[in-house]
């Protein structure tokens, strides 16, 4: 397995293996593609009850998709689910990891808690678990570079099916 560089994702983009839509050459970087943050977030609802976390949980049970403007504030200590605003189709024989971007890693922003590998054959818009450990609250604009997808190359082929192969929202 190995990390595609610049000219190795530009040659898959031109070649149509992957496909990044809306895509900017300009936002690929040296082993990497940026990517915006969307106008969706999925917020958590205040419950007064325990929620138990086991395989048949569904954040959709506890959770409110919102549209925002201009921005979102993520209060000290919030998580919340965003998306970005490109979706990206992989083939079988790349995946990839979604990560946050050091300078919004300064401020205290987490970009992925957890879930940052893409399954090859992805085609979908990939969901951020937001989450703010700083002590200030952190007005968060759409449109704005919020991570970068690595794009790796698998031994073998595959395509992910699950449950969030094509997810369009957060």
């Amino acid at each position: 397995m190995c990390i595609l560089t610049r000219d190795e994702i530009l040659r898959e983009i031109r070649a149509g293996s992957i496909a990044i839509d809306p895509f900017n050459e300009e936002l690929v970087g040296p082993g990497s593609v940026d990517l915006h943050l969307g106008n969706e977030f999925r917020i958590f609802r205040k419950l007064h009850e325990i929620y138990h976390v086991n395989d048949s949980s569904d954040f959709n049970e506890v959770t409110e998709l919102i549209t925002v403007g201009d921005q979102f504030v993520l209060m000290p200590g919030e998580s919340v689910l965003g998306i970005t605003k490109e979706k990206i189709k992989l083939p079988p024989y790349l995946s990839g990891w979604l990560e946050g971007r050091s300078r919004f890693a300064r401020l205290g922003l987490m970009v992925h808690i957890t879930a940052s590998f893409m399954h090859p054959g992805i085609n979908n818009r990939q969901v951020l678990e937001l989450s703010n450990v700083s002590p200030m609250p952190l007005a968060l604009h759409p449109g704005t570079r919020i991570c970068q997808f690595i794009f790796e190359r698998t031994i073998g082929e595959a395509v992910y099916s699950g449950i969030f192969s094509r997810q369009d929202r957060p």
